[in-house]
């Protein structure tokens, strides 16, 4: 399930001038930067190491990889050949799309199948974010459930291979995809010695070091009931991935009814509850994007009992009756900044 999120992070910071900063790291307040679209959103890298424009390009040839293997757009992709040959045999595939999958399965299992990797065929009816979307007929949805089973997902690690049991299945990992190339992405700036940096991939960023000034960043989220550039908050973080996800920017309205793209694949529909959005502060992107899929099937108070679960990770829910509930490792660090939304108490 492709999870362009609704709340678009505005990283901003101060470059403080004059102030006899240390200037080991050799940073420049004028970072390198590219912007693609791809994954079916904007994708921009910042780095702000002196000297390393360079880097920019393999890690932009990754990305293009990475998400041309993932996408179900591509028909020589390496997760449409799976689903191709779902039922009939495994599929080789290389180390970092099985790494994926592997991911994909255990998040699955920990999260009881509300977030499952095997939700492609009830994806593939709503088509949500894409102009051929609509709602499904009850026949139609009923006859895709019983193909979604992460259990079915068969991995065989030494011979690196996925196999879909039944026909018919298949895989959607756009709910983790976009995690687990921002970690790759952070993985290769490591590699170029590079010690400050934005990773933004369209609602998945990773602040990187602190920034030019010495001081963490300053991540305001965005007010789902708003224009993208309008934060109900902020909070201050450094070598952090904050995933944001929510029900407003992908739907389909049909009858003044509105169906959101996250998918309950329990039922087969979008699901309702209580919560607008959530973003959650991990130290690894994917399983910020795992997390934020998952919550969704909770509502807020039980999404909260499930994150407080999870050791270095946070989380900022936002109610449809626009209240915030925040983490007990965010007290203190979030602040309230938007005066029509009020904290929340259970």
């Amino acid at each position: 399930m492709k999870k362009n999120a609704l709340f678009v992070l505005f990283v901003v910071f101060t470059i403080l001038v004059g102030c006899g900063q240390a200037t080991e790291k050799k940073l420049t307040s004028d970072p390198y930067k590219e912007t693609n679209f791809l994954m079916g959103t904007i994708v921009t890298v910042k780095v702000y190491d002196e000297g390393k424009e360079d880097v920019l390009k393999p890690v932009f040839d990754s990305i293009h990889t990475l998400s041309n293997q993932i996408s179900l757009e591509e028909s020589e992709s390496e997760v449409e050949k799976i689903n191709i040959n779902a039922g009939l045999q495994p599929v080789e595939v290389t180390e970092d799309i099985y790494r994926l999958i592997d991911a994909g399965k255990i998040y699955s299992e920990k999260s009881s199948g509300s977030f499952d990797l095997s939700i492609g065929p009830l994806t593939g009816l709503w088509r949500i974010g894409f102009d051929d979307a609509k709602k499904p007929k009850q026949d139609e949805i009923d006859a895709v459930l019983p193909l979604i089973n992460y259990s079915d997902v068969e991995l065989n690690a030494e011979e690196q291979t996925v196999f879909l049991k039944k026909k018919g299945m298949q895989l959607d990992l756009g709910a983790i995809a976009k995690g687990f190339i921002a970690d790759e992405v952070v993985t290769i700036l490591k590699e170029h010695d590079i010690t400050t940096a934005i990773i933004d991939l369209g609602g998945n960023i990773y602040v990187m070091g602190d920034n030019p000034s010495g001081d963490k960043w300053t991540v305001g989220i965005q007010n789902p009931f708003a224009p993208r550039g309008e934060t109900i908050g902020k909070v201050s973080e450094a070598n952090k991935s904050i995933v944001t996800s929510g029900i407003y920017e992908r739907f389909l309205e049909i009858d003044d009814t509105k169906y959101h793209h996250l998918l309950n694949p329990k039922d087969g529909y979008p699901f309702m509850n209580d919560i607008a959005g959530v973003s959650i502060i991990s130290n690894k992107s994917i399983d910020g994007d795992a997390l934020s899929t998952s919550v969704f099937a909770k509502g807020i108070k039980d999404g909260m009992q499930y994150i407080e679960g999870f050791d270095e990770v946070e989380a900022i829910f936002i109610s449809t009756d626009k209240k915030i509930y925040i983490s007990s490792g965010l007290k203190g660090v979030f602040e309230l900044t938007n005066e029509d939304f009020e904290l929340g108490n259970f």
